[in-house]
């Protein structure tokens, strides 16, 4: 079952489900890598992660959470998910607009990262001009066309505990990239890993080439 909460008592915890192993991520500690890109290396096997572009939306001593934004699912759309949701839209448009797997934690929990915030009843603010939303008021208003002007919808999340994230990025697992509405939400999905690293001069074929040869 897909769940965006609809009562106040579920929805104001959104984003704590236990992540790899049990973690409990607490909003208001210190942060680091919030509002960046994990840019997966292409050394990177892992079928969760492998050419993944993971936008980070919390960072703390606690761990980190973040929604992977360029693996659309292909047998589902979002009028799959409002139809699931019983939330009515005959738009074919808004309903053909595609889902991703943000995750291979929860992956029955919704997640909508959007710009801008809005006033819905959920809301993480990650940055002054990106949200990451996860009650269903988001939902109906994307199905009347009044959702936010841009948006990702997912299923699920990367969760990683206690410096785990900070040890595979010093094991060159990940670039790490400043993340901008533009990248995240612009680019097309298939040219985000590419366009990622080549915002920071890196070209991952030539970097793939190369491990090729090693």
């Amino acid at each position: 079952m897909i769940k965006f909460p609809t009562d106040s008592a579920e929805s104001a915890s959104p984003l704590v489900p236990p992540a790899r192993t049990a973690i409990d991520i607490h909003f208001d500690d210190a942060l680091s890598l919030k509002n960046r890109l994990l840019v997966a290396m292409p050394a990177v096997d892992d079928p969760n992660f492998s050419h993944s572009v993971t936008y980070i939306c919390e960072h703390s001593d606690q761990g980190a959470m973040g929604i992977t934004i360029n693996r659309e699912l292909a047998d589902l759309s979002l009028g799959d998910v409002l139809d699931h949701m019983k939330i009515s839209c005959s738009n074919p448009h808004i309903r053909q607009r595609p889902i991703f797997m943000g995750g291979p934690v929860s992956i029955e929990r919704g997640f909508v990262l959007h710009s801008p915030h809005g006033g819905w009843e959920s809301t993480l603010e990650v940055t002054e001009d990106i949200g990451l939303t996860t009650s269903r008021d988001i939902l109906q208003a994307m199905a009347e066309g009044v959702g936010p002007a841009r948006a990702i919808i997912a299923l699920g999340y990367s969760g990683w505990t206690d410096g785990q994230l900070e040890q595979e990025i010093a094991d060159n697992t990940w670039l790490t990239v400043d993340g901008s509405p533009a990248l995240i939400f612009d680019v097309p999905t298939a040219d985000r890993w590419r366009a990622a690293a080549q915002s920071l001069g890196v070209d991952m074929h030539l970097i793939a080439g190369e491990a090729g040869h090693a």
